[in-house]
């Protein structure tokens, strides 16, 4: 594929929209029709009008998403390359998390001892044989200042740097209104929701997690070894790849689901299934398959309408958080990212905040969980000179 173009003016040489994969960057300006829903989007896609969609989706289904037809669409066949959108002039070398500004830990929300006392009041529920509840995924959240305000577009790009699969995203969440306009959802999410290219789908979710040991190779193959063969986690992601596959085979052909293999990113080890399934030419796009899975049993739970109940009650809304980041085109053609290992920079550029969750189930432990969380906020928090969370109130 080569470079592809809409071309139109914009007012600043920041993109509002980027995702950067290992085999293709799709970048996009503001402007354009704004969508507060995912279904007037498809209906514009599929209508002809607009031959691109860009953006994320919330947490909640129902709740206003941050879709827009841009005004200009790049589509390269190679990740990002931090700096690459200005003028030659002014490109600056990779970013290093050595020389940027550096963040400060503020607040944890809740404290770590309320976290596992959430997580042991999940469990309770999961114990009790007349709750449907069979997994539930509670996440946290760490508030981080700055001293001089951050460009999200230069955390976008310390992610992307970070990362050895260039993985990053960046969305203006200025389309959902409300509090959103000015805001940004930055990060670097390792699991595909979902991908369609002509007739091809792939759904890649990942669930059932172990912190890395980065400076004892043996010790982190151990750790790698042990999750595989945790029946802890095989079940938990059990509940993932049967509600995913359920949800394709009910709109695709040729469902394939095999067996769940380790993934490793900068910070954990996942387990995963590449499920992958067909469509027609004029079968569902990656938007509408991405609203049909979303939210999966890898961020919610199981079933999934318990599992969000206990999940607003607990911890209240999430906003764009476990949602989904991505772009669709007219043919159906697009890629919809998990919006995990991120962060809601505020307008100002001071102040973010960044979340984790891991999912529950009745043999989850909630020491153990909370160390979790620890883990996976290492990825967008470290770069930015957050090392060390406390563990106890506070």
């Amino acid at each position: 594929m080569t470079e592809r173009m809409i071309p139109i003016s914009t007012a600043s040489s920041d993109p509002a929209f980027v995702l950067s994969r290992p085999q293709r960057t799709v970048s996009a300006t503001a402007g354009g029709t704004v969508f507060r829903s995912a279904h007037e989007a498809i209906t514009a896609l599929r209508s002809g009008r607009i031959s691109h969609i860009v953006g994320a989706l919330p947490f909640t289904p129902g709740a206003p998403t941050a879709l827009w037809a841009p005004e200009s669409v790049t589509i390269t066949d190679t990740p990002w390359q931090p700096g690459s959108h200005l003028e030659p002039q002014a490109v600056t070398p990779r970013p290093d998390s050595r020389t940027f500004p550096q963040f400060e830990f503020d607040a944890a929300l809740p404290t770590p001892d309320e976290h596992r006392q959430r997580v042991a009041t999940a469990v309770e529920l999961l114990a009790d044989p007349g709750h449907p509840l069979q997994k539930v995924v509670l996440a946290r959240a760490i508030r981080a200042r700055c001293a001089n305000p951050v460009r999200a577009q230069d955390i976008f790009d310390l992610m992307v740097a970070s990362d050895p699969m260039s993985n990053g995203f960046l969305v203006d969440l200025s389309a959902a209104g409300g509090r959103y306009p000015g805001r940004h959802l930055v990060g670097s999410s390792p699991e595909i929701l979902v991908r369609r290219s002509g007739n091809r789908i792939l759904s890649h979710p990942l669930a059932g997690s172990a912190r890395r040991v980065l400076d004892d190779g043996d010790a982190d193959r151990t750790a790698a070894d042990t999750l595989l063969a945790s029946a802890k986690d095989l079940a938990e992601h059990r509940f993932v790849t049967d509600q995913v596959a359920a949800v394709l085979r009910d709109r695709c052909a040729e469902v394939s689901t095999p067996a769940p293999e380790l993934m490793a990113t900068p910070a954990m080890w996942h387990l995963g299934t590449p499920i992958t399934a067909a469509v027609p030419v004029a079968g569902p796009s990656a938007l509408e398959l991405a609203v049909a899975l979303h939210p999966t049993p890898a961020v919610c739970g199981t079933p999934t309408g318990a599992a969000a109940r206990v999940i607003a009650d607990l911890e209240g809304e999430r906003g764009f958080y476990a949602g989904a980041v991505g772009w669709c085109d007219a043919d159906g053609n697009g890629e919809w990212m998990v919006s995990i290992r991120c962060a809601e920079l505020a307008a100002d550029g001071s102040t973010l905040l960044a979340h984790a969750g891991g999912g529950i189930v009745a043999a989850s432990d909630p020491a153990a969980e909370l160390a979790e969380t620890t883990g996976k906020f290492q990825r967008i928090l470290g770069p930015l000179g957050i090392a060390d969370l406390p563990v106890t109130v506070g």
